[in-house]
C-alpha cells in the first residue's frame, strides 16, 4: 500500500469511526457496518456526506449499497475521486 493510499484509508477510517461512534481498533477493513457495528441508515448517510465534503467528491446514491465495510467505502470514494 502506498503512502497516499494509506493516508486516505486513515482519513476514511477516522470519518467512519466518528460517525459510527467506534474506536479505531474496533473497525477492521472488512468488519460490516450494519451487521457487526449496528450502524443505522442515518449514521451511514452522515458518513457519506462527510466523505463527500472531505474528499470533494459527489458519490452517487446508487453506490450507497456497496458501502458495507471500510474496504468497500475506500473503493467507492476512490472511484468517485478517480484515484
Amino acid at each position: 500500500m502506498t503512502t497516499a493510499v494509506s493516508a486516505r484509508m486513515d482519513q476514511i477510517r477516522a470519518i467512519v469511526c466518528e460517525h459510527l461512534e467506534l474506536e479505531p481498533d474496533q473497525l477492521t477493513e472488512t468488519s460490516l457496518f450494519v451487521e457487526e457495528h449496528e450502524a443505522d441508515s442515518l449514521a451511514l448517510m452522515d458518513v457519506l456526506a462527510a466523505l463527500e465534503r472531505t474528499f470533494g467528491v459527489s458519490i452517487d446514491q446508487a453506490q450507497f449499497s456497496r458501502m458495507t465495510d471500510l474496504r468497500n467505502v475506500y473503493g467507492v470514494v476512490a472511484e468517485s475521486a478517480r484515484w
